[in-house]
């Protein structure tokens, strides 16, 4: 049987239990904030961040994972394992998976036992891609195995969301295919969604109400005749919409496995407070 760890970024924010239970490594993107930087989730986590973010003159930048830090990472990790998968957030919203692979160029020995993984999404679909290797991993599989599992993961899982506005994805330059959108959504909600590895715009209704209800009913349409279902209801500083949102989750598909998560402060300042959705994982 092999050992191999897993590793990810911050940005997927899996409940921590679920990170102690499959013994995740987790490294942290960075913020850099009227000139301090914070690591994502272990400097400044997601309430402190979201209460400042409200009074704050400026807003936040985000970093990637740096290429030193992801290469002490898997050299550390190979010293206890076979082998080390890392799958991260879309290389199309981040640097941080092109960091990942200049990681293991650099490395002197054993770069043919780590592997990076492209998750062309990011916050729980991304989670989920994890959790599936990670599950893996636990059972003995071998390295090209628990890749073949994250590219199955990545096949059936998605992700869909809706803003109280597109202001800080516009500022932040992430906002994709939703730009079409931009300018025209004052009295409107938009629903977004993570397709191909960027955020895109996939329609909007009148009140958020709505636009969450939407979401219930597109992922309703993706996982239909899909078994088993996994599902996360995501929030961003809206604690009470998304227990009311699992409550609703939870009676309509119940799920075999179902949580409540927050989203990073890295996604958040990208986001905006006040956002929720559900991230999905079905058929496996």
């Amino acid at each position: 049987m092999a050992n191999i760890a897993i590793v990810t970024d911050s940005t997927a924010y899996l409940p921590q239990n679920l990170i102690e239970e499959y013994n995740i490594t987790v490294l942290p993107l960075g913020l850099i904030w009227e000139g301090e930087v914070y690591r994502d989730g272990v400097d400044i986590q997601p309430r402190e961040f979201y209460e400042r973010l409200k009074t704050a003159k400026e807003l936040p930048t985000s970093s990637q994972l740096t290429v030193e830090n992801a290469k002490s990472a898997f050299e550390s990790l190979l010293k206890e394992h076979d082998g080390v998968l890392g799958i991260f957030i879309s290389s199309k919203l981040s640097g941080t998976f092109n960091s990942a692979q200049q990681a293991i160029e650099a490395m002197e020995s054993g770069k043919e036992k780590v592997a990076a993984f492209d998750s062309l999404s990011t916050s729980m679909e991304t989670g989920f891609q994890v959790l599936a290797a990670a599950r893996a991993a636990k059972e003995g599989a071998s390295l090209e195995e628990c890749l073949k599992v994250a590219e199955q993961a990545r096949e059936n899982s998605g992700i869909y969301f809706v803003v109280e506005t597109l202001e800080f994805l516009h500022r932040g330059g992430r906002i994709g295919g939703a730009q079409r959108f931009f300018g025209t959504m004052l009295n409107l909600k938009p629903l977004l969604a993570v397709l191909d590895g960027r955020v895109e715009g996939i329609g909007a209704t009148r009140t958020k109400r709505k636009a969450t209800q939407k979401v219930i009913d597109t992922v309703a349409e993706k996982v239909e005749g899909k078994t088993p279902l996994r599902i996360a209801v995501l929030h961003i500083n809206a604690e009470e919409e998304g227990k009311a949102l699992l409550a609703k989750v939870q009676t309509q598909f119940s799920p075999e496995e179902i949580f409540l998560a927050e989203v990073s402060p890295v996604i958040g300042t990208h986001v905006g407070p006040g956002a929720v959705g559900l991230a999905y994982l079905a058929g496996m």
